[in-house]
């Protein structure tokens, strides 16, 4: 009896084993020769098929050009087109004119639904100057955002044997780029027209080139009929180049949550299908639930050359993770501050961040701001007069001490000059006299 006891308990912890990692390890019927999976919030990689191997991204490098524009430029800014990227841009374009004038949201929307790749170096122009220095910014963003194989070389994605990314360094890009809500806005939309210009009179119909938002073409999903369209799509970017073939990296909420899928080298309508086999994969019991909110304090870091001994450590914004069926009293906090931290230190700036872990293994990581402003001078008296300085009521006082300086400097002239004058009367009265 004993010995069937321990039978059936080791039956029962092996079967509970695989039924916790067979869905991990499943492999999915995709015609891509990579692809990848993430949850939106936190970044944790749910499914991956040879997702850091390099290939060519074709236009979803639009993506990055976009948020780049996005966080260095106002959706309002007025762009002006010259004859140079009217020449030298091939491909997909919206027939761009020299002398042209359109607004930096007009060309975010060409770039990002008709694909132009025209208007993408009309933004690259006009952030950096040339395309050139703007593809400087495009990699050391792409880092910043998370991307770790990836080299830029332009803003449209066009073949070059140097411009290369990875299915997962382009999701990593997709999940920055989908914090911003002007970016979510412009690739949920299905058409948007750009109105004549200074140079036509003729208005722009762009049609977003991701079907999954609004088409009721037939496509097969494992042996099954269905549309294109798929409930809950929220954007983002299609791709295609003979050397990249079909390229996809989508969006979509689902069961509460969001999740990001990228698709390279495939082909024709296979890219929808298997975008599709992703999200119908995405375990809609791996919820996201909030462990810390943004501006909870984390720590004090210690500094030295300031008007404080420490900054004021706070997250920079909520923190989201997928549970996995852990609780929070399971999840640690790592404080990693940045290397050499100097003064002076703004508020909002960032001074670290924080790991998240379940022992050893990251389950997702934030950065961490000052709380405050730290002078470079270590006096407490420079911050009172920082302070002061700012006040309006400081400045009209300083103003009417230099007033009253003014007027009692021109008195005391006044006075010496009417004494000259008196003394020079006595002599001459003295000299008549004699």
């Amino acid at each position: 009896m004993k010995k069937q006891f321990i039978f059936l308990l080791i039956l029962a912890i092996t079967l509970s084993y695989f039924s916790i990692f067979s869905y991990a390890d499943k492999e999915l019927d995709l015609s891509a020769e990579t692809a990848i999976l993430i949850d939106s919030e936190t970044g944790k990689v749910l499914y991956d098929k040879n997702s850091s191997k390099t290939m060519y991204p074709a236009s979803t490098t639009k993506i990055l050009t976009a948020i780049i524009a996005l966080e260095n430029s106002d959706l309002a800014e007025k762009v002006t087109i010259d004859q140079e990227t009217v020449d030298s841009t091939d491909g997909n374009t919206i027939n761009l004119v020299a002398g042209e004038v359109f607004t930096m949201e007009e060309l975010l929307h060409a770039i990002l639904l008709s694909s132009a790749n025209d208007s993408a170096v009309a933004i690259a122009k006009h952030i950096s100057g040339s395309v050139e220095e703007f593809s400087k910014l495009m990699n050391k963003e792409a880092t910043k955002m998370g991307a770790k194989d990836s080299n830029f070389v332009n803003p449209n994605g066009l073949p070059d044997e140097k411009h290369v990314s990875s299915a997962y360094d382009l999701a990593m890009i997709a999940k920055h780029a989908m914090e911003n809500d002007d970016f979510r806005s412009i690739v949920k939309k299905t058409k948007y027209t750009i109105k004549a210009t200074n140079k036509t009179d003729k208005d722009r119909d762009l049609i977003n080139s991701n079907k999954m938002l609004y088409s009721n073409e037939k496509i097969k999903v494992d042996g099954k009929d269905t549309t294109i369209k798929y409930d809950g799509i929220l954007g983002i970017k299609t791709g295609y180049t003979k050397a990249s073939q079909q390229c996809f990296v989508s969006s979509v909420s689902k069961s509460g949550n969001e999740y990001i899928s990228v698709i390279l080298n495939s082909m024709g309508t296979n890219i929808y299908s298997d975008t599709h086999k992703l999200f119908n994969y995405s375990p809609s019991d791996s919820k996201s639930v909030l462990v810390a909110k943004k501006h909870e304090f984390v720590d004090n870091i210690s500094i030295s050359g300031g008007n404080n001994s420490f900054v004021t450590a706070v997250l920079a914004k909520d923190v989201k993770l997928v549970s996995d069926g852990k609780s929070a009293s399971d999840i640690t906090r790592e404080l990693v501050p940045k290397k050499n931290l100097k003064t002076p230190i703004s508020k909002g700036q960032v001074v670290g961040k924080v790991n998240f872990k379940n022992g050893d293994k990251i389950l997702g990581s934030v950065d961490v701001i000052s709380n405050s402003k730290i002078l470079e001078n270590g006096s407490k008296s420079n911050g009172i007069m920082s302070y002061i300085s700012n006040k309006w009521w400081f400045w009209a006082l300083i103003s009417l001490i230099v007033l009253r300086i003014i007027v009692g400097i021109r008195r005391v002239m006044y006075r010496a000059k009417m004494l000259r004058e008196k003394s020079k009367k006595v002599r001459k009265k003295g000299q008549a006299t004699r």
